[in-house]
């Protein structure tokens, strides 16, 4: 037995034959009591597999996710704010590369799960406020995984405070930091809950989108123009008004990002997306 925490073996991308819901099976389990073992001795890893195990052959990834945080709840101390620290000391380090990462950061799901199910409610936390803690969590997984799910709720609940945090991360030294800024306040993220008051008006993540348009980070760009191209599906104006300020002073490096944004409407030949990509070229 090592004395580090682990990831479970996975492949880089999904396999013929194979379910992404298979990533947290049998062995990311044994791992997940492994690193939870290493820093809360008390910790009833075998009853935690036997629980965790139990039921999991028919759910999805996400569904795992859910089921794997419901039996840390269970195992691990009733206070979420000691709950979430021992996790905190269970990760294994933070990611350095942005592009290539493989499937093996999806043993962090049922992390962001914990956090998104029991970090907001004082109920929880001895009738004390979680969202510091919640926040710190998230900084930590989203540097091992992606906190782009478990921000949601937040945002949704507390709009306003967790803009507030996001708006400070937008100058973090971590790509993966800063990824989330943008890719967690999406408005129609797939895969994730969507959030209604940024579909309606995404105007109060404009800030965020502004401060990471030039990003020295493909990989927080990239999310930077997904985001645009999200905003486009219901506020096409808002987002060609966006991309046409952008435009001036642009480097070629923003204008990847701009025709990029627009790419969706370009192909159904929305006159205003087609002259800003010719305009970006």
């Amino acid at each position: 037995m090592t004395s580090t925490p682990r990831l479970p073996s996975a492949p880089h991308s999904i396999q013929k034959g194979m379910s992404l819901a298979d990533l947290l099976d049998r062995e990311a389990i044994d791992c997940l009591a492994h690193n939870i073992s290493l820093v809360y001795p008390t910790f009833d890893g075998k009853a935690f597999q036997r629980t965790a195990r139990n039921g999991l052959k028919p759910l999805s990834i996400l569904q795992r996710g859910h089921h794997l945080a419901r039996t840390l709840r269970e195992y691990l101390p009733e206070c979420y704010n000691d709950a979430v620290h021992i996790l905190i000391q269970s990760l294994t380090p933070p990611q350095t590369a942005t592009e290539d990462l493989g499937l093996g950061v999806f043993f962090y799901l049922p992390h962001v799960s914990f956090v998104a199910t029991y970090g907001m409610d004082p109920e929880h936390n001895r009738g004390h406020d979680p969202f510091e803690i919640s926040m710190a969590a998230q900084y930590e997984l989203t540097r091992r995984f992606s906190a782009e799910f478990s921000i949601r709720p937040f945002l949704i609940r507390w709009p306003e405070r967790t803009l507030a945090q996001l708006v400070t991360w937008t100058d973090d030294p971590d790509p993966h930091v800063r990824r989330l800024c943008s890719e967690g306040t999406r408005p129609r993220l797939p895969w994730a809950i969507r959030i209604p008051a940024f579909i309606k008006d995404p105007r109060p993540v404009l800030p965020i989108l502004e401060a990471l348009k030039d990003d020295p980070d493909l990989y927080v760009r990239r999310s930077v123009a997904n985001h645009i191209s999200d905003i486009a599906k219901d506020h096409p104006r808002l987002a060609f008004e966006l991309c046409e300020r952008w435009l001036e002073g642009a480097t070629k490096e923003r204008k990847w990002l701009l025709r990029h944004a627009v790419r969706h409407p370009a192909k159904k030949g929305v006159k205003a997306a087609l002259r800003i990509r010719r305009l970006a070229k």
